[in-house]
């Protein structure tokens, strides 16, 4: 099998991006489940633990805003900068100790996802001019696999450290996490262009091209609002885990941490095979396919038996991934490196914003909806995503949808061909 993992590793460039992405991961998802237990521990409070989490994932909203940042400045040096950066932004932890500070962890918190943002939107365009076009599907797959990697041991080691040391400890470690990212990015070498200078513009206009250039590219429309509908299903099946593990399986509410650990393995599995995957099918077909056995494995979580389960988070956990990663390579190949970094956020907030909302809505109805009715729901709704997603289900668009750049069904066999 020519799995192109091995010709992404064997650059110096890539493996140094790589390991970057494994030790701020490591430090990220130990904060964020931190995090959480430390407004617990502090407060009493579960709404304000949960609230720890939407900080994180606020200002993905303003994605679009955010992400004209990574299309002004070169991306090499903000890749350091911002990491850096987020190393200081973290000291001011230390001083939280008491229920009267916790507003501190808030705020830092919210820093956090807006660097995110702003990480993500300059990576993807550091990816497009870096890595090859025929590799970027194995690039992404390995990305997924290594941050999805660090979310199956970084919890639990964070939950352990926080337990023994604290949360200023742990808002240490996340920061030497940061610095080590940030000296990975300086020993990168690759040609890295200013951006050219735009015309004065207000930064709502530049932010709203990223949703106009989307919009206009019916294949990159039809990928993004597959993984919009795709993470919206999401949001249901984790809202209704805790009933799957309760009403279904009758275990304790640890037990979820199992279930994840199983969908985790599924994701690193589904990551490392991806850009195989890619180059022997179109992108919406290998996206299709993916959604479809994501949304077989939530309707089977209504089954009550633990194996089952099991197998079901793992079908859940390789399925999920393969829209994420087909639409960000096709957002990476056909977008002008001068837009990518507002695209790429756009995209980000267009796909990711449904979970939070979907979780929101998801937990209400878990209350008033059998939770098997609310999976069996999903996983239709998945399954009619899926069908959308195909190509040729949007075959007039295609048709009326002028423009060289655009990339209709034949376009990805070409593309999946001579890769």
């Amino acid at each position: 099998m020519d799995w192109g993992g091995q010709q992404v590793l064997r650059d110096r460039n890539t493996t140094l991006y790589l390991s970057g992405v494994v030790v701020s991961g490591f430090g990220t998802s130990a904060m964020l489940l931190a995090a959480g237990v430390w407004a617990k521990s502090l407060t009493g409070s579960d709404s304000l633990a949960a609230l720890t989490r939407f900080c994180v994932w606020a200002p993905l909203l303003f994605g679009p805003l955010i992400g004209t940042v990574a299309d002004r400045v070169r991306r090499r040096p903000l890749l350091i900068l911002v990491r850096l950066g987020m190393a200081v932004a973290l000291m001011p932890l230390l001083a939280v100790d008491s229920r009267d500070r916790i507003w501190i962890l808030f705020a830092v918190l919210t820093v956090y996802g807006v660097s995110s943002v702003l990480l993500d939107a300059a990576e993807a365009a550091w990816v497009a001019t870096t890595v090859p076009e025929a590799l970027r599907g194995d690039f992404n797959g390995l990305r997924m696999t290594v941050s999805e990697g660090m979310k199956l041991v970084a919890p639990l080691l964070g939950a352990g450290l926080f337990v023994r040391f604290g949360g200023g400890a742990m808002a240490l470690l996340d920061a030497v996490t940061f610095v080590v990212a940030a000296a990975a990015f300086t020993l990168i070498r690759v040609a890295d262009p200013a951006p050219r200078p735009a015309a004065a513009r207000r930064w709502s206009t530049e932010a709203a091209e990223g949703v106009r250039y989307l919009r206009g590219r019916p294949h990159l429309w039809r990928l993004v609002l597959a993984g919009a509908a795709t993470m919206g299903v999401a949001g249901l099946n984790g809202a209704a885990v805790y009933a799957v593990v309760d009403a279904g399986l009758h275990r304790p509410p640890a037990f979820v941490g199992v279930l994840y650990a199983a969908q985790g393995t599924g994701s690193v599995l589904s990551g490392l095979f991806a850009g195989h995957l890619l180059r022997r099918m179109p992108e919406r077909v290998f996206a299709a396919a993916g959604i479809v056995l994501f949304a077989s494995g939530v309707a089977l979580r209504v089954i009550p038996s633990v194996p089952v389960s099991l197998f079901a988070g793992a079908m859940i956990g390789a399925g999920l991934p393969c829209v994420l990663i087909a639409a960000m390579t096709a957002v990476q190949r056909e977008t002008p490196g001068e837009l990518l970094g507002r695209v790429a956020a756009t995209a980000n907030t267009l796909v990711f914003a449904p979970n939070a909302l979907a979780l929101a809505a998801g937990a209400g109805l878990v209350a008033l909806v059998d939770h098997r009715i609310l999976l069996l729901t999903a996983g239709a709704a998945g399954v009619i995503t899926a069908v959308g997603c195909l190509p040729g289900s949007d075959a007039r668009a295609h048709a009326a949808a002028p423009g060289p750049q655009e990339v209709g069904t034949d376009g990805e066999n070409a593309e999946a061909a001579g890769a």
